[in-house]
């Protein structure tokens, strides 16, 4: 089964699942942009599901790794105004934590992830400077329990 999925650069990336003998499933990702194919890459997962999902995690790693890098923004620049009053601008930020928890309850797993500070601590911090009109989908918190 792939699908390709349009990409913000001109190009697709394959995705193919591939079952396994032993039940799981294997996601295959191979990117095509800008006119050049990348090396297609494989991550294991329980379901199909689960392997899409390791996949595209790891690939928006990568993509938002490039984001923040191709603008190459001085970490501590402020931008003034005639005033000398600093100017505001607008920032994408994507916190990515994860991690395999070995626990006896999913609610454990849940539980031991939030306490303290783990989470900020550990997780990885992409910021992207985006236009002020360019339309975000509005951010919510969702969780199951």
């Amino acid at each position: 089964m792939t699908q390709p999925v349009t990409t913000p650069k001109s190009g697709d990336i394959a995705i193919a699942i591939v079952p396994q003998e032993n039940g799981r499933y294997v996601c295959e990702v191979t990117p095509s942009l800008d006119g050049r194919a990348g090396s297609t890459r494989r991550f294991h997962g329980q379901s199909p599901n689960h392997a899409i999902a390791i996949a595209l995690e790891n690939l928006a790693h990568a993509f938002r790794l490039q984001a923040e890098a191709e603008q190459n923004i001085d970490w501590d620049a402020v931008d003034r105004s005639t005033s000398g009053k600093g100017i505001d601008k607008r920032f994408h930020v994507i916190l990515h934590y994860e991690r395999v928890a070995e626990e006896e309850s999913k609610f454990e797993a849940l539980e031991n992830t939030l306490m303290g500070n783990t989470v900020v601590e550990n997780a990885e911090i992409s910021i992207i400077q985006v236009d002020p009109d360019l339309p975000i989908e509005p951010l919510e918190i969702r969780r199951k329990q």
